[in-house]
């Protein structure tokens, strides 16, 4: 009897799961292991010690090996645990001990837990801002929360390109290809110009790096209240400062080296303008009788500061419940979330009030 034999055409699966087998298999080769340990490795396996698991993810990734072991453990409802990272710049060092940070931080604690999560902490150089995929493809973490842009959207889009889980704390830029989650800077940087324009001031400084995303927007409302009150924007009296608890001093130092009069200082963050006014005192100006100062975020301390801090609110608490629900509904279904942009709000205290 004749019998008819069968070409089989290898199917693009068959092909993918022959090429992930050679890939393991070199990875194997080069760590000086089993096929089996770098298989356990990779499955973030307990067999397998910390150093060698390490060493085995490194080399996975630099032969652009793809294992998603954050996608396999959601399937099994394994991984209850999500990442908080929060970025440093290695020229600034921002501490987790800025109260801003910590605020941030114990939202996301509390809105996690209410959803039965648990949090990791991790901080990492905001220059290899790549760092953040390890802790997804290890499978420590279902997704990732960053809090903060820095400098660094081009690396954040390489990350939302690989279709990871990922939302971040910032401001809404073009071609953005991550989610964020951040408040109306350029709505809070126009109230907090306006009301000291309506407070009487007439030349009103600005304190913050401009160079950051969510600053640069803070100015841009600063630029449109004087622009709406018929006010020339004066460039001596924006400075360039960071969040650093030295940050306020430095500002009016180099403010005062300028001999320029001023009679108004919108600084970006809380702490800035806190900062900036104890130096402000000690140069014997008066707040808010000489200078009038509206500060950023609304963080705890501003009601207690002496005199109590005016300040633009961001909804630290709605903060974070958004982005844990936006982070949950991209891991669960991995589509494309809108940026979301939260209203800011204008709490008027002593510092401008004469």
């Amino acid at each position: 009897m004749a019998t008819t034999q069968k070409n089989t055409i290898p199917s693009a699966a068959t092909d993918s799961k022959e090429q992930r087998r050679l890939q393991m298999a070199d990875i194997a080769r080069l760590a000086g292991v089993s096929t089996a340990t770098v298989s356990r490795a990779l499955s973030d396996s307990s067999l397998v010690n910390d150093e060698t698991k390490t060493r085995i993810v490194e080399l996975a990734r630099s032969l652009n090996y793809s294992i998603n072991i954050g996608a396999q453990n959601l399937r099994l409802k394994q991984s209850r645990t999500v990442a908080v990272v929060v970025p440093y710049e290695n020229n600034t060092r921002q501490h987790l001990t800025d109260p801003f940070f910590l605020s941030m931080l114990g939202s996301i604690a509390d809105a996690l837990t209410e959803r039965g999560f648990d949090m990791l902490l991790s901080r990492i150089d905001a220059a290899r801002m790549d760092s953040v995929a390890q802790i997804y493809d290890t499978g420590r973490a279902s997704g990732i929360i960053l809090i903060g842009q820095w400098h660094h959207h081009h690396q954040l889009n390489q990350l939302a390109a690989r279709h990871m889980p990922i939302v971040v704390w910032g401001a809404q830029l073009p071609q953005q290809l991550y989610m964020t989650v951040g408040s109306d800077n350029v709505s809070g940087g126009f109230l907090a110009t306006e009301h000291l324009l309506q407070s009487g001031c007439k030349e009103i400084a600005f304190f913050g790096d401009t160079q950051l995303p969510e600053v640069a927007q803070r100015y841009q409302g600063y630029q449109n209240a004087l622009t709406k009150y018929g006010i020339a924007l004066e460039p001596k009296l924006v400075v360039q400062a960071s969040f650093l608890e030295k940050g306020g001093k430095l500002a009016v130092d180099e403010l005062c080296q300028r001999q320029i009069s001023f009679d108004g200082l919108f600084a970006c963050s809380d702490l800035l303008a806190m900062t900036s006014i104890n130096s402000l005192r000690e140069k014997n100006y008066r707040v808010p009788e000489d200078i009038k100062v509206v500060g950023y975020d609304d963080i705890e301390l501003a009601r207690y500061f002496h005199p109590p801090l005016t300040t633009i609110r961001q909804s630290i608490v709605q903060a974070g419940n958004v982005l844990v629900e936006t982070l949950l509904k991209l891991v669960e279904n991995q589509d494309k979330e809108e940026p979301r942009l939260l209203a800011t709000e204008l709490v008027v205290r002593a510092s401008s009030q004469s």
